[in-house]
C-alpha cells in the first residue's frame, strides 16, 4: 500500500480532469466529448481525487477513471481483484454511511453472497407477481392524477412516485409515511446538491435522514416477526438459506439500500425517457405502433440513453493490469457508466436515440458479475406499466426544459414539466 501511495504521488493526471466540479457542471453531451477523447487515447487514466470531497482522505492520490465499455465489464467481474468493500462512490464516505446505507452493494464474498442468496429468498414468484400487480394500479392511479389536466412536473408528480410507491408497497410500509421515506431517499442519493439537502450542512442532513430508517426498518422488522404479512419486510425477516436468516443490522441496511436504489434507477431513467420521446417523435411513433411487442427491447435503450448512475468504485486489492495500465494494490478504479454506453466499439450511432438498438448490452445496470443489480427486472416492470399508461392516455406529452440535479453520482433531474392534451372523460 505504501509503495502505492509513493508511487502515485509522483504520477501526473491526465489533462481531462473527471474529478472537478466543473466537469460535472458541464451537460451530458459536454461530458461526453471528453469521455470520446479519454476512450481513444487514454482508457484508464490517472485521475485527482474528487474535489470538494465531503471526507478528504489525508494523502489520497486519486484514482484511476474507467471508460470504455469493455473494461468496464472487465472490473465488474473481476471481484475477486476489484473489491466493493471499501466503497463504491469516488467520494470518501464514512464507514457508517457505508454500513448503514450500502447494504450488499459495499461487500464482497461471502458476505455478498450470504446476503445476497437471502434476499433472493425473499423474492419468490408470490412476491414477483404481488408486486406486478400493484406496479400498475400505481401507474394507473398516478396518471389518472394528472391526465384531465394537461400538464404536471413529471418528476414530482409521476417518476419519484412510483418506484417510491412500489418500493414502500412491497415493503409494507403504509402511505402516509411515504413522503418521508421519498425525502429521505432523495437526500442520500443528492446530498451533494444544496437544494435537496435544504441548505444544511451534508453531516446533519445524512445523519438525520439515515437514522430515520434505519429505525424505520427495525421497527418494522419488530413488527413482522410478532405478525407477519404478505410483504418483503415478513419475507425477509423470516427468509432462511442454510439455517441462517438476515439479523435487524443486515435487514435495515437492506431497506435503506431498496429505498434508496430501487427509487433513483426508475425515476431517472423514466425522466429522460420523457424528454427523449420529445426530442425523437419518430421513435415515439414506433413504439406506439407495436407497444406489447417493441417495449421490452425499448426500456433496454431508455436505460443506455439515461444511464442513472454515472459512477461506481472498486478498489484493487493487488497488483494488476487494466487495459495495460498497470494497477497496483490500494489503488482505486472508477467506472464512468454514460461512456461505457456510448461506447462506438459497441453502439453504433450512440447519439441517437435508437428503441430497435439490438444487441443492447448497455452497462446502466452494472457490467455483470456479483453485483449486477437486483431489482433490475422490478424497474423494468415500472417503466412497462408507466409507458403504456403514459403513450395511451397522453400520448401527445411534451417535456420541457429540465432542471439537472448537482453530482457526479446519479444522472437525475429535479424537475421536468410536460405538457399533453387533457384526457377526455
Amino acid at each position: 500500500m505504501t509503495a502505492a501511495r509513493t508511487d502515485a504521488a509522483i504520477r501526473p493526471y491526465h489533462e481531462i480532469d473527471l474529478s472537478s466540479k466543473a466537469f460535472w457542471a458541464k451537460s451530458a453531451i459536454e461530458r461526453e466529448a471528453s469521455f470520446a477523447q479519454l476512450r481513444d487515447h487514454s482508457p484508464v487514466s490517472w485521475q485527482p481525487p474528487v474535489e470538494d470531497s465531503w471526507l478528504p482522505e489525508p494523502g489520497d492520490p486519486g484514482y484511476w477513471a474507467v471508460v470504455r465499455h469493455a473494461d468496464i465489464v472487465d472490473v465488474s467481474r473481476r471481484s475477486e481483484v476489484f473489491i466493493s468493500g471499501l466503497g463504491v462512490q469516488f467520494e470518501n464516505l464514512p464507514p457508517d454511511v457505508l454500513r448503514g446505507s450500502q447494504s450488499i452493494l459495499a461487500m464482497d464474498p461471502p458476505d455478498h453472497t450470504k446476503i445476497r442468496k437471502l434476499i433472493s429468498a425473499a423474492f419468490t414468484p408470490r412476491q414477483v407477481k404481488r408486486i406486478e400487480d400493484q406496479i400498475k394500479r400505481n401507474a394507473s392511479e398516478l396518471v389518472d392524477a394528472i391526465a384531465a389536466r394537461g400538464d404536471s412536473e413529471f418528476v414530482s408528480e409521476v417518476a419519484a412516485k412510483l418506484p417510491m410507491r412500489t418500493v414502500c408497497d412491497m415493503i409494507g410500509i403504509d402511505r402516509d409515511e411515504q413522503e418521508k421515506v421519498a425525502h429521505a431517499a432523495e437526500v442520500i442519493t443528492g446530498w451533494n446538491d444544496p437544494e435537496v439537502r435544504g441548505g444544511r450542512e451534508r453531516g446533519p442532513a445524512l445523519a438525520e435522514v439515515g437514522w430515520y430508517l434505519t429505525k424505520l426498518a427495525r421497527t418494522l422488522a419488530a413488527q413482522r416477526r410478532a405478525e407477519p404479512r404478505d410483504d418483503l419486510i415478513s419475507a425477509l425477516v423470516n427468509a432462511e438459506v442454510d439455517g441462517e436468516r438476515l439479523n435487524d443490522i443486515e435487514i435495515s441496511s437492506f431497506f435503506t439500500l431498496l429505498c434508496v436504489a430501487g427509487t433513483d434507477t426508475t425515476r431517472q431513467t423514466a425522466t429522460h425517457a420523457v424528454k427523449a420521446l420529445t426530442d425523437f417523435p419518430d421513435q415515439r411513433a414506433w413504439l406506439l405502433e407495436d407497444y406489447d411487442g417493441r417495449i421490452n427491447n425499448a426500456i433496454e435503450e431508455f436505460v443506455r440513453w439515461a444511464s442513472p448512475v454515472m459512477t461506481f468504485r472498486r478498489t484493487a486489492i493487488e497488483d494488476t493490469e487494466l487495459a495495460g495500465q498497470p494497477i497496483k494494490a490500494g489503488e482505486k478504479v472508477v467506472m464512468f457508466y454514460p461512456s461505457g454506453n456510448w461506447d462506438t466499439a459497441v453502439f453504433t450511432d450512440p447519439d441517437t436515440f435508437d428503441l430497435s438498438r439490438s444487441p443492447n448490452p448497455h452497462v446502466g445496470f452494472g457490467g455483470g458479475g456479483n453485483h449486477f443489480c437486483l431489482g433490475n427486472q422490478v424497474a423494468k416492470s415500472q417503466l412497462r406499466a408507466l409507458f403504456r399508461e403514459l403513450l395511451t392516455r397522453i400520448p401527445d406529452f411534451r417535456a420541457g426544459d429540465p432542471v439537472m440535479l448537482e453530482g457526479n453520482f446519479i444522472h437525475g433531474v429535479k424537475s421536468m414539466p410536460i405538457h399533453f392534451t387533457p384526457e377526455q372523460s
